[in-house]
């Protein structure tokens, strides 16, 4: 599981995230991934210095009640939160924040079948760009 220190509690760190960050659909989710780099220029201004910015990466998550009620949306969120725990590894700045919205359909999906899609996401190109701009002449 995500330990709480790993997960996005505040506003302004959600509105950051789905701002500036790079999104990116998968079947099932919704994955917004803003890597915390000194040279990246944020229209939201700096993060409050009283949050850690080390340590990371963190999650936050946004079920809504079109999941379900609210055990369902329980449920999903957990088997979120081990789904971005099998996959911190993958991240290649771990200073990186991560909002994932569900979708209805993860209500029938396991934490593997989230994990995977999860991984679908780091590995596609806006997002790989995001963490490396070098890669982005390298990619073309």
């Amino acid at each position: 599981m995500v330990a709480a220190a790993h997960r996005i509690s505040r506003g302004s760190d959600f509105d950051r995230t789905l701002k500036t960050g790079v999104r990116v659909t998968t079947r099932d989710l919704v994955v917004h991934v803003l890597p915390l780099t000194g040279s990246t220029t944020d229209p939201c201004g700096p993060r409050d210095p009283d949050v850690a910015t080390v340590g990371g990466p963190w999650l936050g998550l946004i079920v809504s009640k079109t999941v379900g009620n609210a055990v369902i949306r329980h449920r999903v969120a957990r088997r979120l939160r081990a789904a971005f725990h099998q996959r911190r590894a993958d991240f290649r700045i771990p200073q990186t924040m991560m909002v994932i919205r569900a979708r209805r359909s993860t209500v029938e999906l396991s934490s593997i079948e989230l994990s995977e899609q999860i991984a679908d996401a780091l590995s596609r190109r806006r997002v790989r760009e995001a963490f490396d701009p070098s890669d982005r002449q390298a990619l073309r």
